[in-house]
């Protein structure tokens, strides 16, 4: 296999999916990883690539999918998400593990395993897709937004600690994205969701994924530290304009 192998999690749908379809257009052999095989699978052979079942919350599940890949260039941890909108006073801690162990601990596990892949392709790449709720803190959101700044504070870290290492270090911010991400936060609720995005034109998965993939296909010595991308109708987590 003569094309440079990019991993990317949370690939059977969304912003996942989307970004492997861009790097397979820019050369790259995509091993999608996610817990739906099934459309995994559908995609994989859309763009030549490989499917591995994985759950980032579950270390045996990282650990088997880590021995199916045997070099790596490019990492895109995506996979993660929300679970409720519940004040502190209120809070779910099912909802809040989750968060933490899918966010969090999922970017750790993978992100410690292929390292010395990524520092063996002597030019690898680690993008960590975060939110724009990785530096504000919104009302009911206390579950989701401390689990995205503790995802981009390990992102970040890294930056340092790789200093001197032949890996560039990549976060991705995004602000509001018409994806699944709001059905699977409100338990299936669709009509819930579609309320979040009334009014607005949101960021597509296909917009994030050109950002993955433009900041992955700069030369080797460029590294695009931080890019925040919002609708052009939102300010801020809680700022948006419907017109």
């Amino acid at each position: 296999m003569n094309r440079p192998i990019a991993v990317v999690t949370g690939a059977s749908a969304g912003i996942g999916e989307a970004t492997a379809r861009a790097l397979a257009a820019e050369g790259f052999h995509v091993v999608l990883g996610a817990r739906r095989l099934d459309l995994l699978k559908g995609i994989a052979a859309e763009v030549d690539g490989t499917a591995i079942e994985l759950d980032v919350t579950s270390a045996s599940s990282v650990a088997a999918f880590l021995d199916a890949v045997p070099k790596a260039k490019v990492l895109v941890n995506n996979a993660g998400g929300a679970r409720g909108m519940a004040s502190v006073a209120d809070a779910d801690e099912d909802h809040w593990r989750w968060m933490w162990e899918t966010n969090v601990l999922g970017t750790l596990r993978l992100t410690k395993g292929l390292l010395p892949k990524l520092i063996d392709s002597g030019d690898g790449h680690v993008v960590t897709v975060t939110s724009i709720a990785a530096f504000e803190a919104y009302d009911n959101g206390s579950g989701y937004t401390s689990a995205k700044h503790a995802q981009s504070a390990l992102h970040r870290t890294l930056r340092g600690e790789l200093l001197g290492q032949p890996v560039r270090v990549t976060e991705v911010l995004p602000g509001m994205v018409e994806t699944d991400f709001s059905v699977n936060r409100f338990d299936g609720d669709t009509t819930r969701a579609a309320a979040v995005y009334q009014g607005v034109v949101p960021l597509t998965a296909d917009d994030v994924a050109d950002v993955i993939a433009f900041a992955v296909t700069r030369p080797s010595h460029v590294n695009l530290d931080r890019i925040e991308l919002k609708p052009r109708a939102q300010a801020s987590a809680s700022r948006v304009h419907r017109g």
